[in-house]
Order: structure tokens, then C-alpha cells, then sequence
């Protein structure tokens, strides 16, 4: 069978509010993730030896069972029950790795969904979502894409309900030798706002059903001006990165800048502007000050689903 091909798209944290914590010892947390049209691409051939192998074109990367990928592979074949199944896999990078843009996860449901379909093992969307709920709390979100509120530890999503993709441009950057562990990240927003976390499911449910009526949704639906981004990690992360402090700054010096935020626990930092040329300005007006500082940058276009077939 020839290779089957599937795009991986990334994603930025339009909001994230850390709520409290879970019974489970998660943080709750309430979201807007917006998905761009930066994407990996995954190319699947079938095979009949069981194995499932997974080659990258950035050498470091793993491949091995750590690899979101290989685990989601090994998840489906496990649940259709045959272990003869296998596939060879290929991974072309284009998203930063451990940039706080869930490359990892999107590759992941990209491997869900391709397999689900070049094995042909019939598992509807919802089996596949709980799949991906198991494999990373990101990876319900990459195989649904859009804009969407998402909720728990990011693998309750509900839809924004804009009817299309917000048609903001946004400039992404990312300094290579930057990264987050995210995890650190977490804890560290426990140990500097722990006492103000809030407790139980009926405070939890206030805050989302703020978010739901707040002004960034309306914005989005071109109802109201587009008010500044919340992203709880960025207080936590932006003191301790000097990357995050100086690429902040930068994108702030954009002209026609909407907004300015780092993503998920970083280190990738955006800003937001009125249309996609917007962005392609800031990107020629900054380049030189960007390059000096060593940043990588992409302009990019929101977009209206996530993982895709093709």
C-alpha cells in the first residue's frame, strides 16, 4: 500500500488560567487553544512484522518508545488486539521541539488517526479522543484543532463557536537553545500562587463560565477589541529565562501588535495581529534585532481543525 500522509498542526495558548488542583493532583485548568498552519507531517506505510518504527528528520528527536508517536501506535494495536499489526513511519519536523506548542502531542494524534485508517481499525472519533486523553492531556485538542475552550487538564474541550478561524496573523519565535520542563513549570506556579488557588468544582465552573462570556471570546468573534492574553505560566517562567524576557520585548516593538504572550509553559512567544500581513511586517521590521538575538521565527495563519488526512 502506498504511504499514507498526515498533517500535524501546532497549537498556541490564546488563554491559560491555572484554576486549582485536581483530586488526581493535576492542575485544573481553563484554556483557549487556537490551532496555526505550522505543521509536521507524519508518512505511514503499513507492515505485517509487528513492529512500529518511527525515523525523524531532526537527529534529536527520539524515536524510541518515548516518542508520542510509537506510544500511540502501540495504544491502538493494543486495544484492536492484533499484534501483528506494524508501520513504518517517517516524521517530518517543522514545529520547534519542546516549545510549548504541543508538537509531540500533535504528532501523536496524527499517528492515531493515520494508523486508525491505514489499519482500518474502525474506531470512531470519541474511542479516539479517549485514546489520546490517556496519552497526553494536549492530544484530544490536536486531533479536534480549531479554536477551542478546553477544560480538566486540557482534554475537555468545548467548541468556541465562531463559525471559522479567527483571521488573525500571528508572529511566532522561539529561541533554539530555550526549553521548559513543564512539569517545573507547574509546580513552580503551585509553590508562588498555591494560596490563591481555587477549591472545588463550583469555584472551577465560575471561572469557566467567565471565559465562556468574557471578552476574548468576543473579541475573536470580532465583537469587541482583543484584550490582553492571560497565561498563568508566563509570570512563573518569564523571571527565570532570559529568552522569554528578551523575546517578549521584542514582539513588543511590533507595530500593529494586538497582543503579546508566550504558549503553554514556553518557551515560544507570539503576538497576535489584525490579519496575516500584519505579522509578515512585524516579521521584516524585527528580523534583524530577532536574528541578533539568535531567535527563529515563523509567520503563521489561524486555522479550523487539527490533525488531517492527505
Amino acid at each position: 500500500m502506498a504511504e499514507l500522509l498526515v498533517s500535524a498542526p501546532a497549537k498556541i495558548n490564546l488563554h491559560l488560567e491555572v484554576l486549582g488542583l485536581r483530586p488526581d493532583g493535576f492542575h485544573e485548568l481553563a484554556m483557549v487553544m487556537q490551532t496555526l498552519d505550522l505543521a509536521d507531517q507524519l508518512s505511514i506505510r503499513p507492515t505485517a512484522d509487528g513492529a512500529i518504527s518511527l525515523t525523524c528528520d531532526r537527529d534529536d528527536l527520539p524515536t524510541d518508545g518515548s516518542n508520542l508517536v510509537v506510544k500511540a501506535g502501540e495504544l491502538l494495536r493494543a486495544r484492536v488486539g492484533l499484534p501483528e499489526l506494524g508501520a513504518s513511519i517517517h516524521l517530518r519536523k517543522r514545529i520547534p521541539i519542546g516549545a510549548g506548542l504541543a508538537g509531540g502531542s500533535s504528532n501523536g494524534a496524527a499517528a492515531l488517526v493515520g494508523l486508525n485508517h491505514l489499519w482500518g481499525c474502525g474506531f470512531s472519533s470519541a474511542q479516539l479522543h479517549a485514546m489520546a486523553a490517556e496519552l497526553g492531556s494536549d492530544m484530544p485538542f490536536c486531533l479536534e484543532g480549531g479554536t477551542q475552550l478546553c477544560f480538566g487538564r486540557g482534554e475537555r474541550l468545548e467548541p468556541a463557536g465562531l463559525g471559522a478561524a479567527p483571521a488573525l496573523g500571528v508572529l511566532l519565535i522561539k529561541h533554539p537553545d530555550s526549553s521548559v520542563s513543564t512539569p517545573w513549570a507547574y509546580g513552580r506556579c503551585r509553590e508562588l500562587r498555591g494560596d490563591f488557588y481555587l477549591q472545588g468544582e463550583e469555584e472551577f465552573e465560575q471561572r469557566r463560565q467567565a471565559l465562556r462570556s468574557g471578552p476574548l471570546l468576543a473579541a475573536l468573534r470580532g465583537e469587541a477589541p482583543l484584550p490582553p492574553l492571560r497565561n498563568d505560566l508566563q509570570p512563573v517562567v518569564e523571571p527565570e529565562l532570559a529568552s522569554v524576557r528578551e523575546g517578549l520585548a521584542l514582539l513588543r516593538q511590533a507595530e500593529g501588535a494586538l497582543a503579546v504572550a508566550m504558549s503553554g509553559s514556553g518557551p515560544s512567544l507570539f503576538a497576535l495581529f489584525a490579519e496575516p500581513a500584519g505579522a509578515e511586517a512585524a516579521h521584516r521590521q524585527l528580523s534583524a534585532q530577532l536574528e541578533a538575538a539568535g531567535f527563529e521565527a515563523w509567520c503563521c495563519r489561524c486555522t479550523g481543525s487539527g490533525v488531517s488526512l492527505g
